[in-house]
């Protein structure tokens, strides 16, 4: 009797499971094997009781549990016929104990990974609220597929990719298309390093209307988020850093950023940081020439390859003096691409044409002069999208 009792204290230990403890698919599976065994052995012995019992259904409570302690006793003093049940309960509990102490410490390591998780959540948000994530998927969106190979086929590009230390700077002239380029490169990068967790990939898209990233520590201290992000559990060096201030309500100075971008940056094998429009950045170009400094020093001490656009500034330019550079420009055939792929959107006397077809593709082409934005053409009076 004590066996039947202890076996559904331990069922009644498994029903009261919280609902953020319940357990997984392959527990399920498990627990349902171990139920279905419990459920055989009760029923076994519900009927070998049933073949003992001598009760009439007319007895009362009182006679009833008399009668049902005797017939108890009598099974009791039948050990062929209870005898394999006491081991089959037995055999069930221990079961069911092994599976709950499984559950429990499987619960364990998931509350210690919520809360690390939760954790490494605030520490990333409290390193920069803004995320360039979200910029990278709009602009990878509205390239053309296949627009921008020529880039990285070039020579300039893939010495740039297979050789550390090395700095690939692209200016181009307003609407070249230097921050859809950008993305292509960022894309390629995500997508050529995907398996490799040893790889550090951080990017910036510069723009003069966000104020919040104007100042050198903004600007690194979204360069060590991407890095921490990649990274599981947060480095100590910057969970150090954050338990330094959050109760303060502080924020980290510039030299902190730094020794933690340092040390975040030489735990990976490579690091590549990609900065888009650093004409953009500035308020001045001594802001722009201190973050191009840090920049710098980081790729002198860890090795790391930056990728940077910019339109055509002198001071911006003598920055990377000696670097590897390539100007970005709208391409013949980037050009095509595009509009090969939009001609069935131009009227039927267009699309079904093919000689038209060509001839407004060549005005087109011969027009654009290496810009990719909307550009108001004065001959032809009409509207030019290309990436």
């Amino acid at each position: 009797m004590n066996r039947v009792k202890s076996l559904s204290n331990v069922l009644r230990d498994i029903e009261d499971i919280p609902d953020w403890q319940k357990p997984t698919t392959r527990q399920k599976t498990e627990l349902e094997d171990i139920a279905a065994g419990c459920r055989n052995v009760l029923e076994g012995l519900k009927d070998t009781l049933e073949k003992y019992q001598e009760l009439d259904s007319n007895s009362n409570a009182r006679t009833f549990a008399r009668k049902a302690r005797r017939v108890w006793k009598r099974v009791k003093w039948e050990p062929d016929d209870i005898k394999e049940f006491r081991s089959r309960i037995a055999a069930n509990i221990t079961l069911l104990n092994a599976f709950n102490g499984r559950i429990t410490k499987d619960n364990t390591v998931k509350l210690v990974r919520y809360q690390d998780n939760h954790e490494r959540r605030a520490i990333i948000e409290w390193l920069t609220p803004i995320d360039y994530s979200t910029q990278q998927n709009d602009f990878i969106s509205r390239q053309q597929e296949g627009t921008g190979q020529w880039l990285l086929h070039s020579k300039q590009f893939q010495d740039w990719l297979n050789e550390g230390e090395r700095t690939l700077f692209c200016p181009g002239i307003p609407g070249a298309g230097k921050t859809i380029i950008t993305s292509i490169v960022v894309e390629h990068l995500n997508a050529k390093f995907q398996n490799d967790t040893s790889i550090g990939i951080a990017y910036l898209y510069c723009d003069f209307k966000r104020r919040e990233e104007r100042k050198p520590a903004d600007l690194l201290s979204s360069l060590l988020k991407q890095l921490v992000q990649e990274q599981s559990p947060v480095p100590e060096s910057v969970k150090s850093l954050y338990e330094r201030h959050k109760d303060k309500g502080s924020r980290p100075s510039l030299e902190e950023i730094l020794k933690s971008l340092h040390s975040i940056a030489t735990d990976y094998s490579r690091v590549f940081i990609l900065v888009d429009a650093l004409d953009e950045c500035q308020i001045s170009h001594a802001v722009c020439r201190k973050f191009l400094s840090e920049v710098f020093n980081l790729q002198n001490k860890t090795g790391t390859n930056i990728f940077a656009t910019s339109r055509f500034i002198l001071e911006i330019v003598k920055e990377f003096e000696g670097s590897i550079s390539l100007e970005i420009r709208a391409r013949d055939e980037d050009v095509q691409r595009y509009l090969d792929a939009h001609m069935s959107e131009l009227p039927l006397c267009v699309s079904r044409n093919r000689a038209l077809q060509d001839i407004i593709q060549a005005e087109v082409i011969k027009a654009v002069d290496g810009m990719y934005v909307p550009t108001r053409n004065p001959k032809e009076s009409t509207w030019l999208i290309f990436i």
